[in-house]
């Protein structure tokens, strides 16, 4: 007997950051299992391409164009895939902005800018789907993309890691409060995959110092965030996963030296 653990047939799944290298391999993911996919970014150009991968999967797909850091955006959106498929039942979050600015050297106005996409973005959205979600009451998957750097914290990147780090806290406070609306906050916490917010800092220096502290030795690839995604997205997969923080970093947390 074959189990249909994956099937995301008649759901609609709202990735936040969909337009991004990571957030748009997980996204195809999820239209390639039956999900319709409303991808939400601000850059019209990638956007429309991430939705064309989506859609070469078979699946139903649309761009809609918001800045993640306005709840007034997110309101819209909203409205907007309500009208186009009637509800929300995945909820990914995938805005990510990085700095290696030194400490002191560190403005607020930087703090700022990295702290409203990376942490203010994903609890605008954990209010705004997460109470659609609830309100529908037929459960749903939230999916936070955090990072290896949230604990502990990586040298070079202090409001990156420090805004991570939040992020842990706000799926792990989430997912008791949803629980009882059968809503699962869930946590990916990527390796290092080279992507738009972190080229800038991988300096060949940098790069040497990953390898020796991943056991698998390379970077990790954007589809192998795939199946992570299919499964916290699947109730039938998941039902009762909900608060965890899930690795996918090649072996990178399991080293102490």
């Amino acid at each position: 007997m074959k189990l249909d653990l994956f099937d995301l047939s008649g759901k609609t799944a709202v990735v936040i950051g969909g337009n991004s290298t990571l957030g748009s391999a997980m996204a195809v993911a999820l239209g390639a299992y039956g999900a319709d996919v409303a991808i939400v970014g601000r850059n019209p150009q990638t956007t429309e391409d991430a939705v064309r991968r989506v859609g070469e999967t078979g699946a139903r797909a649309r761009a809609f164009f918001a800045d993640a850091t306005k709840a007034d955006d997110l309101r819209r959106v909203l409205d907007e895939v309500l009208s186009w498929t009637g509800r929300v039942d995945v909820l990914m979050n995938c805005p990510g902005k990085n700095s290696a600015t030194p400490f002191f050297e560190l403005t607020m106005e930087e703090w700022d800018a990295i702290m409203d996409v990376n942490l203010k973005s994903v609890v605008l959205a954990c209010q705004i789907f997460g109470k659609r979600m609830i309100e529908q009451g037929q459960g749903g998957s939230i999916i936070n993309i955090s990072s290896v750097s949230s604990d502990p914290p990586l040298s070079r990147v202090f409001t990156y890691s420090a805004s991570k780090a939040a992020v842990n806290n706000v799926t792990k406070f989430l997912a008791r409060e949803f629980a009882p609306y059968r809503v699962r906050v869930n946590a990916i916490i990527p390796g290092f995959f080279p992507a738009e917010q972190n080229r800038k800092i991988l300096s060949p220096d940098r790069v040497e110092a990953i390898m020796r502290h991943t056991p698998m030795n390379r970077f990790g690839e954007p589809h192998e965030l795939q199946g992570v995604a299919v499964f916290l997205a699947s109730e039938r997969a998941s039902g009762f996963v909900t608060g965890a923080l899930i690795r996918v970093d090649g072996g990178f947390g399991a080293m102490t030296i």
